[in-house]
């Protein structure tokens, strides 16, 4: 039987997918990618990345205003993020979240629209997606404020931050997701914060069209290679590749536990 394995975290409206994206998604089910999560990062690009989701059954989508865009783009309230949430095949709010490393200018209006976000997964009950560089700090603090200000789920996604960061998510229940940054030779140190946290947080994902893993890297990244990155969550976490694999996807269907209900309709 053929292992399966769930890309978290995708880009599926990028025009590097344009000219063959019904081939792409088809490589991924064949290398046993049973979904996908295509995210959208400014809230004017949703009718098209909804329109993938609604034309392929393995993909689903969240939608947020990502941090690097938050100064261009209109500010997205809670109030549209929530109004997103009622199409069944929407499963996560963002990404969103704080760039500090190109974007530090925008540090207020980011930490703004996170709040947003977040107040957005609170009253729907989705999984916040995170993007967080080079703002440990405060990415640790706003997190936690608000997690005392209501319960929310979340995953960091393509985390790469520091062990600190890491922590403060792990402390409040959150997921830490790997992307193919973790296969990079040089990435001892963030393989060693994947193998210190608990097997029941994990996700993996491509991050495509970015951040393609060995054997692939320096070239577009694409769904179907979210499976070199979990076989070296695998080897990172001592588990068996087809372990790794199924305690992923029931990490997967815990956080995002939408996905799940749309399935069972099926």
């Amino acid at each position: 039987m053929q292992v399966e394995i769930t890309d978290s975290h995708c880009h599926l409206d990028f025009p590097d997918f344009a000219e063959e994206l019904p081939e792409v998604i088809a490589r991924a089910v064949a290398a046993g990618v049973t979904r996908m999560v295509t995210i959208c990062t400014k809230l004017r690009s949703e009718p098209q990345v909804r329109t993938i989701a609604e034309a392929h059954a393995p993909v689903f989508y969240a939608a947020g205003t990502h941090p690097m865009s938050v100064a261009t783009e209109p500010m997205a309230t809670t109030d549209d993020l929530v109004a997103l949430a009622a199409h069944p095949k929407f499963v996560g709010i963002g990404e969103t979240g704080l760039d500090y490393h190109y974007t530090r200018e925008s540090a207020v209006v980011q930490q703004a629209s996170l709040r947003a976000h977040i107040d957005a997964a609170r009253q729907t009950g989705l999984p916040l997606i995170v993007h967080s560089r080079a703002a440990d700090d405060d990415m640790a603090r706003i997190l936690t404020e608000e997690y005392r200000n209501g319960a929310y789920t979340c995953v960091m996604h393509c985390f790469s931050s520091g062990a600190a960061l890491a922590r403060a998510a792990l402390d409040l229940d959150f997921y830490l997701s790997m992307s193919g940054i973790a296969a990079f030779p040089k990435s001892e140190e963030i393989r060693s914060i994947f193998a210190a946290a608990p097997r029941d947080r994990i996700l993996v994902e491509t991050d495509a069209p970015y951040l393609a893993p060995p054997p692939h890297r320096g070239r577009r990244n694409e769904p179907a290679y979210t499976v070199h990155t979990a076989r070296t969550g695998a080897e990172t976490m001592g588990l068996d590749w087809p372990d790794f694999a199924a305690q992923t996807q029931t990490n997967f269907h815990r956080l995002f536990t939408k996905v799940a209900a749309y399935e069972a309709q099926f």
